[in-house]
């Protein structure tokens, strides 16, 4: 009875949790060969392109710092998630929406009180590294707060794969062996990169 219940478990879990594994092989694999896209794109992030401009009619209170201006203006113009915000040196607010498939920057200056909406250009590379270098929990979103969740729950399951795998090993009499070969062969190799990189 445990043993079945270990081998359903092993399996529902890696159905339920195979877009995140695909997410980040395909995200590792693409950082291990970022020359690649280095070739292609050039170094450095993807560029920003001008999306629009428009006039903010919203007011703030005077010295207001930039977190409270940047939350105005993305809650007043539907982009509220997770944020920085920063004041440059000629007193213009920049926002860097941080979204995972349409990063965004918004530059508002008090002067004109023009704000400038630039959305980051699309490469599936970008995309995938920024899905894997996602934090959740100290941004104050609860999408985020899910997400950091999830790749816990990943990470769970990574470690109940290895214990549940070594268990369904062990179980089957006739792998013995050979899977023994199998572990030991890749400890080793661990322990040789560990000690040589």
């Amino acid at each position: 009875m445990f043993s079945k219940i270990v081998r359903r478990s092993h399996m529902y879990l890696a159905l339920f949790l195979f877009p995140w594994m695909l997410m980040y092989g395909l995200s590792t694999l693409m950082m291990n060969h970022r020359a690649i896209f280095i070739a292609k794109y050039g170094r450095g992030p993807a560029p920003f392109e001008r999306e629009r401009e428009l006039t903010y009619q919203g007011s703030f209170p005077e010295n207001a710092e930039p977190q409270l201006v940047a939350q105005q203006i993305l809650d007043s113009l539907d982009l509220d998630g997770a944020h920085t915000a920063s004041r440059r040196k000629d007193g213009a607010i920049v926002i860097n929406r941080n979204g995972l498939l349409v990063p965004r920057r918004l530059i508002y200056t008090p002067s004109d009180r023009k704000i400038v909406m630039e959305k980051m250009q699309y490469r599936a590379n970008a995309m995938l590294e920024r899905y894997h270098r996602r934090r959740g929990y100290a941004t104050g979103y609860g999408v985020d707060t899910a997400w950091a969740i999830s790749v816990d729950l990943v990470i769970i399951a990574m470690v109940f794969w290895v214990l549940s795998g070594l268990w369904m090993w062990w179980e089957m009499k006739v792998t013995r062996i050979a899977g023994a070969l199998a572990v030991l062969t890749g400890s080793a190799l661990f322990a040789l990169f560990l000690a040589t990189i």
